[in-house]
């Protein structure tokens, strides 16, 4: 999984990591605003979700607390990272910010 996640994270297209647990409620209230952010802005962002319960050692890596954490990246560099559920304008926003 390391491997093909730093593939996904190196890319030039934006990636939002969503770290998240099925146990978490609000990881349940942000599923949806993801879908909504993606509708919005279609290809210029890929979304990708990391279950923590799962993939420990990315979470370790990354040093995710709580959940949900959302990290930005784009040509392996972290451009942002927010802990808890932002609404769908919120991060629309902050991804055109970094757009260019």
């Amino acid at each position: 999984m390391n491997a093909k996640f730093n593939e996904i994270i190196s890319q030039e297209q934006l990636t939002l990591v969503d770290f998240y647990a099925d146990w978490c409620g609000p990881c349940k209230t942000l599923a949806p605003i993801l879908q909504e952010v993606k509708a919005v802005l279609k290809d210029d962002v890929k979304i990708i979700k990391i279950n923590v319960d799962q993939h420990q050692d990315l979470a370790s890596e990354f040093m995710v607390r709580g959940v949900p954490t959302m990290l930005l990246f784009k040509n392996g560099q972290m451009l942002w990272r927010q802990s808890g559920v932002l609404g769908r304008n919120d991060l629309v926003k902050i991804i055109r910010e970094h757009l260019n």
